[in-house]
């Protein structure tokens, strides 16, 4: 077990499964106190059990991000648990429904902006004052390769996710020289529970056939690059887009 984030305070959104599960993990091996944020409150108990019957640190907390008032709330509970905030990784989303644009409807695309790309100027929000009390730290948000290119029938999933990159941009602009660094991460297709239950056996296989190492990824390759972005490993980036995607947008 490493010591890279040993007296830090961590928040992780989406913490129940997937990439998030993987990160609070990794974190808390890394010695972090970890805040387990997930709109599913079980998901997230179980996650924080396993972390602190490792050894490590954590709570759950129950909170929606797409929720202004869940946001500064999660951020309060950390200050009061763990007495502060020093990194925080905004990796909640999700995908919406598949239509073209001329079938979405206004309610349909409000609530993937609102989850994937609002969410996380909300966290950022209230975040950054605490981090920035902390001492600095660092924030990572997660886009996709959605954030670089067009997908047809996902045109609010790709918008919010252009968005969440320049936002993380011009946030890093902003904070750059106050000890706080913020990079975006953009996965590929990954083996997350939500893609491992899907039934059609030939658009999974398509989807491996686009990836040129042949295979999805994993929510944990994805972590590790997440647990890079927010060490001090990575103190010389802020404002990268750093992708990992088993080579999908070099085809």
């Amino acid at each position: 077990m490493s010591n890279e984030f040993q007296g830090k305070v961590a928040i992780v959104s989406g913490g129940g499964s997937g990439i998030g599960e993987e990160t609070a993990k990794l974190l808390a091996a890394g010695g972090a106190s970890v805040v387990v944020s997930d709109i599913n409150l079980s998901a997230a108990e179980a996650v924080a059990a396993e972390i602190m019957k490792a050894g490590g640190k954590a709570a759950a907390f129950k909170a929606d991000v797409g929720s202004v008032e869940d946001n500064e709330a999660t951020v309060e509970f950390a200050k009061k648990t763990y007495g502060g905030l020093n990194l925080a990784f905004n990796n909640a989303g999700i995908v919406g429904a598949e239509k073209y644009v001329g079938e979405l409807t206004p309610a349909e695309w409000q609530t993937v902006i609102n989850i994937n790309l609002n969410a996380v100027y909300y966290a950022m929000h209230y975040q950054i004052p605490a981090i920035l009390a902390s001492g600095g730290g660092a924030v990572v948000n997660t886009s996709s390769i959605a954030g670089f290119i067009g997908i047809a029938n996902l045109s609010h999933y790709c918008a919010s996710k252009h968005g969440v990159a320049g936002l993380t941009k011009a946030a890093s602009i902003e904070y750059g020289c106050q000890n706080i660094r913020i990079n975006s991460i953009h996965p590929g297709y990954i083996l997350t529970p939500l893609i491992a239950q899907w039934t059609d056996t030939e658009l999974k296989e398509t989807l491996v056939g686009m990836h040129p190492c042949g295979r999805l990824g994993q929510p944990k390759e994805i972590a590790e690059v997440a647990c890079f972005l927010l060490s001090e490993k990575a103190s010389f980036m802020s404002g990268s887009q750093v992708v990992v995607d088993g080579g999908f947008l070099s085809v």
